[in-house]
């Protein structure tokens, strides 16, 4: 299970700097309690642009703490050590998702829903006292596609660490090594055709959890665009959605190899096919993990209920 900080959850609703404090205080120790159980509270960079307090700034604010420690491991998470949910981003700006009649696309909530929906087991942590003071949390997704109907999600909302830990105990035990990974995406994801050794070139590398969760986004991703067409065979506007988000522009998540690539590595990005024995498949589109410096090579015909071959998740094959 993931868990995400609900950056609704502070919307100028504390009087004074101690109120805030004692609320900041709860929120850090459900990120210990979260530690203690191998996982992290991912954040928003944009958290760190919310006013716990009129006209008082989030680091003003944080700023005011009473301990260096405190003021350091704060600022830390919100600025620099995260992790980022926004970093894996799953829902898009055009997706419209709601609660209690307000559109929370863009926000934690949102992507805690969408991640739901979607077979990623995700959860909220919320700043208390605060409009989110209870559990659980119902979003609605209202899909573009004619004729779809909208999709509700409920998402567990905790606000103190007691009662976050028996949830936290309750949930499957967190991934800790590649192999691990690799059943995991195999029992997850239905359109995806894993080889039986694409992870073995990571067999090498000590395992990582933002590493992993990235290799988890990157398949999530494929597999949803591998279901994004109707029953013409024509993409999808979520499916158009998915790939103008993580396939096109500078940041893409996923692209093609140079040509002079193709040249030169020819040979390290035709791998067997995992299905005709005998056969091979030159895999030259990948997705990007940056930490570590990680690929994920795939073929794909891209119609319809055809699968998605993934062949490689290692270290960058076309090194310069």
């Amino acid at each position: 299970m993931e868990l995400l900080a609900n950056d609704l959850s502070v919307h100028e609703q504390f009087p004074n700097l101690p109120s805030f404090h004692e609320a900041l205080e709860r929120l850090m120790a459900m990120r210990s309690t979260a530690r203690r159980f191998e996982r992290d509270v991912y954040c928003n960079r944009l958290f760190l642009n919310s006013n716990p307090i009129p006209n008082v700034s989030m680091p003003q604010a944080i700023g005011q703490l009473p301990s260096e420690s405190q003021r350091r491991s704060a600022m830390s998470w919100l600025t620099r050590g995260g992790p980022f949910w926004d970093d894996f981003r799953l829902h898009g700006e055009a997706d419209w998702l709601e609660c209690q009649g307000e559109i929370v696309t863009d926000t934690a909530v949102g992507e805690a829903a969408y991640r739901s929906l979607h077979g990623v087991a995700t959860g909220l942590v919320s700043v208390t006292p605060s409009e989110w003071g209870y559990s659980p949390v119902l979003v609605t997704w209202k899909q573009e596609d004619e004729g779809a109907d909208s999709r509700d999600a409920t998402v567990d909302n905790w606000n103190n660490a007691s009662e976050l830990e028996p949830g936290l105990k309750a949930a499957p035990p967190p991934i800790r090594s590649w192999d691990r990974l690799h059943e995991a995406a195999r029992a997850r994801f239905e359109f995806l055709q894993l080889a039986d050794n694409c992870f073995e070139p990571l067999g090498g590398t000590p395992f990582s959890r933002s590493s992993g969760d990235r290799i988890l986004a990157l398949l999530e991703v494929l597999d949803r665009l591998a279901q994004a067409f109707d029953a013409t065979g024509k993409r999808t506007p979520e499916g158009h959605r998915i790939y103008r988000d993580h396939f096109t522009g500078d940041r893409a998540w996923f692209s093609d190899s140079s040509d002079s690539e193709k040249n030169k590595y020819r040979n390290g990005l035709t791998f067997p096919h995992p299905t005709d024995a005998g056969s091979s498949l030159f895999c030259t589109m990948h997705g990007k993990v940056s930490h570590l410096t990680l690929r994920l090579h795939y073929w794909w015909s891209e119609r319809a209920g055809d699968p998605v071959f993934v062949v490689y998740a290692g270290p960058k094959i076309t090194t310069r």
